[in-house]
């Protein structure tokens, strides 16, 4: 029986004769459930040979999502779970080709493509909209993970190897390499992660918690190839596996599929790991050491928290109740903790672990800061201490409370497009620790049962006795900075690698070198891939999809409109252009933004503030603006974006809060903007061992493009530096003043435009009060500068990082949005990538990533490569990858149509209501020359990408960024 749908009432029009008990496929239903707040239904099946459980989502959505995952908890912090997850997606029975997972990136129209390795269990989940493409998919996912071919080869590639520095000559040293081993290094020089993580192994010692399941580099060189094939055969078993499809597609067709695949399989009971921690008797306190951070203020690096272990997994209105009360207690300037800890100025922000974690079996609360003085660490301990015991004496202000439940009021109505997978990704660590996935969807039953408990007595603080005031599971966990740890963590490296090659016979290194050149052969063999299923350019749309829009003046100013259904939101879009913004006025006008929500107004606080956004909006957020003239790269558009959504019976309070925040925003507020600015400071620095080659890549382009300059200043290494800087000085006089300087330029009524997105009905009342809110900006005219004129610069740039990996990023100007060399570009840079740059660079060099992408609005041709130990060589590569492409013979069509599949999933993937129409309103680019582009796209050849890549790239100035170690 095929699923049809029927808006309005269950997704399914027939689910009643999906009953529990019936048999279906080799399947039981266990359960099925109409959740209406989310308007869909779930059904709940159990594979009856195999023991395997499968959740299905109906939802009348056309993004749909296919996962399969399993139970994966480690045993030590070799990390097996994260090496198998890498390895898996090497070749199977059925594709055996060396990476069939990256290889279908490009022959596919997938929405979302991806695998993760989380603290207890391994998910392989993606999301198309293609009925044909779902099914290629979730024949390369089922056979990658039952049926991977685990090569010793690929473990050696994937995990860690001993191989010779240049594996070519073997005289050289011989080093440890692989991209998990990489990976991992830059993942332990994140100081975010890192005390996370090792708070996690003292908060559960004896559990699988304790263990790192991404793999810790030192204990990473412990695993071998023999132990990862043993912990898939044992963990990778329907018998262990769980099973997720969400959308419109019909369900009986994946069961069909699923149960073919499973029946090979005899069921297992499979390994059971500890995830029960034994309760401490008396609180525990541990200090490690951990980076300094070159870039902040080396008296206020100190991390503390303190956490507490709370409840079970399984009893999901306890946890929903905790996660309501961490939110309380931590979220906005009005919660306790925040005024305490960061208004006080105690510490810079809250620690990486604070709030309410549930991604373990036995779930934790913590309350921590970062940017603390080593003298505080006492008085932040006390302080969380006494704010628990101050709310649990005086209670919660139920206003925070109506807030909170409106949040999630306006979350059930807010549909992004890519709800499925969101979805999935809430429900899988419950999941995995025993709760029925379907208990977590009912919001509406938790939200009512809150409701009456709050009623019948004092339930937040009654949760604060139970588990934070009168728990003896209590840690209390600092990081203090060592100047030795970076040298500490490389003689650790060079001690294990003295271990392991100095008992090396000659024969052993001989096959070290063997072992070399066979995975440089493997990685150079130009394979026959055609056993992979594929898409075909003919099916990608020939036609752009567009919007049905609206443009009118609203008290001269130019309003566009989105009439749509939007489920009774409204979504709101304002961009102020600044002409003439100086260089040292740009540097703050991220500051000058954040400013808006966060320093409050002349008449009121913004703990008051802040409690009406949440009670009334999803949120207020103002940015700077940066557009390149889509036809002409060194023109610009620079200012000030703001946007925020309200349920439809909330439009004037979205107004007037907005309203009263640009017009009335105290720059004289001292004490706040002190606290704003240490915040982003320490957010800012701490970004940069995430996202290191997004730093590099802009500074590369800084130089190239008046955009690229602008957004060196406003996120780049320019602006944490800069930040860095005010977080350190005393009299902020100054700062205030060029806050103030560029408020009397911003947000004007003759630089303004606005973009609206709403029912039909609800036009006229948002005209109105649109009306009253321009009615209230400064109506002076705003003086025409002339844009100054700009000159390219070429240069290179190092910026020294305690990481020991490093990014590196390489830029060279390109053409506007309109010119017909963009397209080609466009796709040079996919060829580059998935033929070349991904295997020099990631599966020789060892880089985490690497490729080349073109910007089609900036005019920017970038290479990057992420968490990389040989950056020179990576240079290198970028500079040989030019002469690849014009020395090689013509690309293939199927090559050229990969290209073209990897940028259209990305160009044609679902949008939200509120994103429908935003390329116009942000950048002018209208729909005619987005068909025009797409026209361009399809029609790209083999000679077009040559002749660009001459042009463009070879012998072309250029300019080069690295981030990392100094070595």
């Amino acid at each position: 029986m095929a699923l049809t749908f029927d808006r309005g009432a269950s997704c399914f029009a027939k689910l009643e004769s999906w009953k529990p008990g019936k048999s279906i496929h080799g399947y039981t239903v266990l359960e099925t459930r109409h959740v209406k707040e989310l308007e869909l239904d779930a059904i709940r099946l159990k594979h009856e040979k195999t023991g395997a459980e499968h959740l299905h989502i109906a939802r009348d959505d056309s993004n749909n999502v296919f996962g399969v995952g399993f139970a994966t908890p480690p045993d030590n912090s070799a990390g097996v779970p994260h090496i198998l997850e890498h390895t898996t997606l090497c070749g199977s029975r059925s594709y055996p080709v060396r990476d069939p997972f990256f290889k279908m990136l490009n022959r596919s129209m997938a929405t979302f493509m991806n695998a993760y390795t989380a603290s207890d269990y391994t998910l392989y989940p993606f999301s198309t909209t293609n009925p044909v493409d779902y099914k290629n998919l979730r024949n390369v996912y089922m056979d990658a993970a039952f049926f991977p071919h685990l090569r010793e080869l690929d473990f050696k590639q994937e995990g860690w190897r001993l191989e010779h520095e240049n594996p070519n000559d073997k005289d050289s040293p011989i080093v440890f390499k692989g991209i998990v081993y990489n990976e991992m290094k830059g993942q332990m020089a994140d100081a975010g992660y890192l005390f996370w993580s090792k708070m996690q192994q003292y908060m559960f010692p004896g559990t699988t918690y304790a263990f790192n399941s991404g793999g810790d580099p030192a204990n990473i060189t412990d695993l071998t190839h023999e132990e990862l094939v043993h912990f898939h055969k044992t963990h990778y078993h329907p018998s262990n596996a769980k099973f997720y499809t969400y959308g419109n597609f019909p369900l009986e067709d994946s069961l069909e599929f699923i149960n073919t695949k499973l029946q090979e399989f005899s069921p297992i009971t499979p390994p059971l790991a500890e995830k029960i921690v034994k309760p401490f008797e008396s609180p525990l306190r541990v200090n490690l050491t951990c980076p300094v951070d070159p870039m902040a203020s080396p008296e206020k690096q100190i991390k503390l928290s303190v956490s507490f272990l709370t409840n079970k997994a399984t009893d999901t209105f306890e946890g929903f109740g905790l996660r309501i009360l961490s939110d309380l207690l931590t979220d906005g300037h009005a919660s306790p903790m925040y005024k305490a800890l960061i208004e006080s100025s105690l510490g810079s922000e809250y620690s990486a672990n604070t709030g309410y974690d549930s991604s373990t079996m036995v779930s934790s609360l913590s309350f921590g800061v970062q940017g603390m003085m080593m003298e505080d660490a006492q008085k932040v301990e006390e302080t969380i201490m006494q704010v628990l015991h101050k709310v649990k004496e005086e209670g919660v202000d139920p206003k925070r409370i109506e807030a909170i439940v409106h949040q999630m009021e306006l979350g059930q109505k807010h549909k992004t497009s890519f709800f499925g997978m969101s979805l999935m990704q809430g429900l899988s660590s419950g999941w995995f620790n025993g709760c029925n996935p379907v208990d977590l969807l009912e919001l509406n039953k938790n939200i009512d049962r809150l409701k009456s408990e709050i009623a019948s007595g004092p339930f937040f603080q009654n949760l604060i006795s139970k588990y934070l005031l009168n728990n003896p599971h209590k840690l209390v966990f600092s990081m203090t900075p060592s100047p030795d740890y970076g040298t500490e963590v490389a003689a650790n490296e060079t001690t294990r690698l003295m271990g392991k090659t100095s008992v090396l016979t000659k024969a052993d290194k001989e096959a070290i070198y063997q072992q070399g050149q066979a995975l440089l052969k493997n990685q150079e063999q130009v394979e026959d891939v055609s056993c992979l299923p594929t898409l075909k350019v003919d099916d990608i749309s020939k036609k752009t999809k567009t919007f049905s829009l609206e443009h009118s003046a609203v008290s001269s100013v130019p309003v566009q409109w989105r009439p749509t259904s939007t489920n009774g939101i409204t979504y709101f879009r304002g961009i102020s252009v600044i002409p003439g913004l100086t260089p040292e006025l740009k540097q703050y006008l991220p500051l000058f933004t954040d400013s808006l929500t966060s320093l409050g107004t002349h008449s009121r606080a913004m703990s008051e503030i802040d409690d009406e956004v949440r009670l009334y909006t999803g949120g207020i957020r103002v940015a700077p603006f940066l557009s390149t003239n889509h036809s002409a790269i060194d023109s610009t558009e620079e200012g000030v974006s703001f946007s925020s959504y309200c349920l439809d019976r909330n439009q004037d309070h979205m107004y007037d809060l907005l309203g009263s925040l640009i017009r009335e925003t105290n720059f004289d507020n001292i004490d706040k903007l002190r606290t704003l600015i240490q915040g982003n400071a320490s957010g800012l620095s701490n970004s940069v061992a995430e996202s290191g080659h997004a730093f590099a890549r802009t500074n590369a382009g800084s130089r190239l493009t008046p955009a690229g300059h602008a957004s060196e200043l406003y996120g780049g290494m320019t602006q944490v530096q800069f930040m860095n800087v005010l977080s350190q000085k005393e009299d902020l006089s100054e700062v205030s003043q060029r806050l103030k300087e560029i408020a009397e330029l911003a947000i004007k009524r003759s630089t303004l435009r606005l973009a609206l997105t709403c029912g039909e009905d609800q036009m006229s009342r948002n005209e109105k009060v649109v009306s009253q809110f321009i009615s209230r900006l400064d109506a002076r005219p705003v003086d025409s500068v002339a844009q100054p004129g700009f000159t390219p610069s070429y240069e290179n740039s190092f910026f020294e990082l305690p990481y020991g990996i490093n990014f590196t990023a390489k830029c060279l100007r390109g053409v506007p949005y309109t010119h017909e060399d963009g397209a080609k570009l466009q796709i040079l840079a996919s060829l580059m990538s998935n033929l070349y740059l991904h295997r020099e660079i990631r599966e020789k060099n060892g880089a985490y990533s690497g490729g080349a992408g073109y910007s089609s609005t900036g005019g920017l041709f970038s290479f990057y490569s992420y968490r990389d130990p040989s950056p020179k060589k990576t240079l290198a590569t970028y500079q040989d990858s030019v002469r690849w492409v014009l020395d090689r013979k013509d690309f293939t069509d199927q090559e050229l149509a990969e290209a073209k599949l990897s940028i259209f999933q990305r160009m044609d993937a679902p949008v939200s209501a509120a994103e429908e129409g935003m390329v116009v309103f942000t950048e002018g680019i209208t729909d005619e020359m987005r068909q025009t582009r797409r026209e361009q796209l399809l029609k790209v050849t083999s000679a077009d990408v040559k002749e660009v890549a001459s042009r463009y790239l070879l012998d072309q100035q250029s300019s080069q960024c690295i981030l990392g170690d100094k070595e």
